[in-house]
């Protein structure tokens, strides 16, 4: 059957309050959603952040009635937050579909450069001579189609990487350190805070085929290797601004260097970061989203 959908934003402090509204208001379900692409840090213990735009998501039968459910939600908000103007809900109709398959639909064989592709595990691979990494969309961040991503993937294919030792500083999911192996690197360091990033990247990697004595996974804190010939970091603009002289010190001399999760307003301040210590190459751009790299002096 059809579902009717309700979207509206809410100020993030009356989150809890408005899930509350929404399923005494007859929603089966309810979920909430950054409504202005706002990354979240690490949060402290305890602590359950939301974005400063947070959009709230309602899902009624469709026989529900309209004009009560947007009473229901103004009369809440006058109690709940007068001072505030209220957002105007926004309805629309879905029609009923096998969401399983319609998810694995949307996923599809991704090429980067010439010669690697990732694939979701359920689809063919295009080119079986290719390097091609099966990865299923999971906990961890990576799967090729965020554009950050994708400008890492396409700077490794484009390294040579034969016999070369990798650090993926931040793995996620693994998808970039184990493309690189695929590649031909001989020696991944794979390191992330989370230990979920930390599991999926072992788990990823032996979906692979990667010969375990290849693949070295750890804590940031606890890693201990030796500097390499290529170090990713696919994460956020601050903790690579923080962390230059930690990755400096990661790369060997001559050795390539490759940054992203950066937007363009961000770029300048994370190449003043490194800039000291690698002679830099023009930023790559991609919907507003940036890669630096470039060679340890």
């Amino acid at each position: 059957m059809p579902w009717l959908q309700m979207k509206m934003d809410i100020p993030p402090a009356l989150a809890s309050d408005y899930e509350d509204l929404l399923l005494e208001a007859g929603a089966c379900a309810v979920t909430l959603e950054d409504a202005a692409d706002q990354p979240l840090f690490e949060p402290q213990l305890g602590t359950t952040p939301l974005w400063d735009a947070t959009r709230i998501i309602g899902l009624f039968d469709a026989e529900s009635d309209v004009t009560t459910i947007q009473l229901e939600i103004a009369a809440a908000h006058s109690r709940l937050a007068p001072e505030l103007s209220l957002t105007r809900a926004k309805f629309e109709i879905l029609e009923d579909k096998d969401w399983e398959r319609e998810w694995m639909d949307s996923f599809h064989p991704m090429r980067f450069g010439q010669r690697l592709w990732v694939c979701p595990s359920w689809k063919e691979v295009p080119d079986p001579d290719a390097a091609n990494l099966m990865l299923d969309p999971g906990l961890a961040f990576g799967t090729g189609t965020h554009p950050t991503t994708a400008l890492c993937l396409e700077w490794l294919e484009a390294e040579d990487l034969n016999g070369k030792s990798v650090i993926d500083y931040g793995c996620g999911s693994g998808i970039l350190g184990i493309a690189a192996l695929l590649l031909g690197a001989a020696e991944l360091n794979a390191t992330d805070i989370d230990p979920q990033a930390l599991q999926a990247t072992r788990d990823n990697a032996s979906r692979n085929g990667i010969d375990a004595d290849s693949i070295k996974l750890d804590y940031p804190d606890k890693l201990a290797c030796a500097p390499a010939d290529l170090l990713v970091a696919n994460i956020l603009a601050g903790p690579l601004q923080e962390l230059a002289p930690t990755l400096k010190a990661l790369v060997k001399p001559g050795g390539r260097l490759a940054l992203s999760g950066i937007l363009d307003t961000q770029a300048a301040a994370v190449v003043e970061a490194y800039s000291p210590w690698f002679e830099l190459e023009p930023v790559v751009t991609r919907d507003e989203w940036v890669r630096i790299s470039g060679t340890r002096r």
